[in-house]
């Protein structure tokens, strides 16, 4: 009878998740279909032989501080995701610019594209020159760190300051232990994508375990690229910039980073990309974000570390009040030494 009660459970189970990804909306390989919270511009441009255009958000507000803020998702994100925090940003008087980066959500998805950081953030820098801006601050969240970590590196004085929502990329993977993946074998393995991969994974990863239904919005949003027509070249796309933030850390030029730097570090986090192909030994050393946000701290020159307690890889996304008002915070700091 045990027996048939723990099936009669899995099938259930199995039933819900089949019926749960029956209703995904699907949408087109640049998010076609997905509605972003302001009106999306796009920015055609020259890059290594074809024209790609970037995707991106400017948000004004009513009354300008003078100051503007340049918003970087994350891998497992787009630029809508930021909806609460530009929001806040344009009531406080930001010029708010939120961009998908190429390769993501509404941006192009080249065949042949050679990624990497330096290029994502060059693609970055002739936008915002594009739209008259000499200098922002830059916030960055996970993989979006990592691109910000690079852009302040190679743009200085374009960067007013740098803000750092557990960015990836803390820690060099592949020296510690973790085995290299091939293109392909990242492909074989996002052609597998489904909403229900995709909440396991950030449950489990992102989140300590919990999950509020607000979370949903979001992992649609990538679930219903890859149940879409472009789902292989969307697919094609996060396995080239997998393997990108996997062999390109920044971590090893934090001691460069020379502008005003804060770390916004969720403690319950535990990223670490290529960790499921590791020992049990390396396993257990990666993704340690209260170790690693302490370590990037005193890495960074000056840098100033905000730790939240109860909260993983998405505090923007978690506390959506509680981030914008440290983020808020830190501007506002940054704004009384200039």
């Amino acid at each position: 009878m045990k027996r048939i009660a723990a099936w009669s459970l899995l099938m259930a189970a199995s039933s819900f998740a089949s019926a749960q990804e029956a209703t995904i909306a699907r949408y087109g390989a640049e998010l076609d279909g997905f509605d972003y919270p302001y009106p999306v511009r796009r920015h055609a441009f020259e890059s290594q032989g074809q024209t790609l255009s970037m995707a991106y958000m400017d948000v004004r507000p009513a009354e300008p501080n003078g100051r503007t803020v340049v918003l970087l998702h994350g891998k497992n994100y787009c630029a809508a995701t930021w909806e609460h925090t530009i929001g806040t940003l344009r009531d406080a008087g930001y010029r708010v610019i939120a961009p998908d980066q190429i390769g993501f959500c509404k941006s192009s998805k080249p065949t042949h594209y050679q990624f990497s950081l330096h290029q994502l953030a060059a693609n970055t820098q002739a936008l915002l020159a594009s739209l008259g801006i000499d200098r922002a601050a830059v916030v960055g969240h996970s993989m979006g760190g990592m691109l910000a970590a690079r852009y302040a590196l190679m743009y200085p004085q374009a960067t007013a300051q740098l803000l750092l929502v557990n960015p990836i990329g803390l820690e060099d993977w592949k020296a510690i232990g973790v085995p290299w993946r091939s293109v392909d074998a990242w492909h074989t393995r996002e052609m597998t994508t489904t909403f229900a991969s995709i909440k396991a994974y950030q449950q489990e990863v992102y989140f300590g375990g919990e999950w509020k239904p607000g979370y949903d919005r979001w992992v649609g949003m990538l679930a219903g690229m890859y149940a879409g027509d472009g789902k292989a070249k969307v697919a094609w796309n996060q396995a080239l910039t997998s393997d990108m933030v996997f062999t390109q850390p920044v971590v090893h030029e934090f001691g460069h980073i020379a502008v005003p730097t804060t770390l916004f570090i969720g403690q319950r986090d535990r990223t670490a990309i290529g960790k499921d192909l590791a020992s049990a030994q390396v396993k257990a050393r990666v993704g340690d974000y209260p170790a690693l946000g302490k370590r990037a701290a005193k890495a960074i020159p000056e840098a100033v570390l905000v730790e939240f307690a109860d909260l993983g890889h998405s505090p923007q996304v978690e506390a959506p009040e509680r981030f914008v008002a440290a983020l808020l915070d830190a501007l506002d700091t940054a704004a009384d030494t200039d």
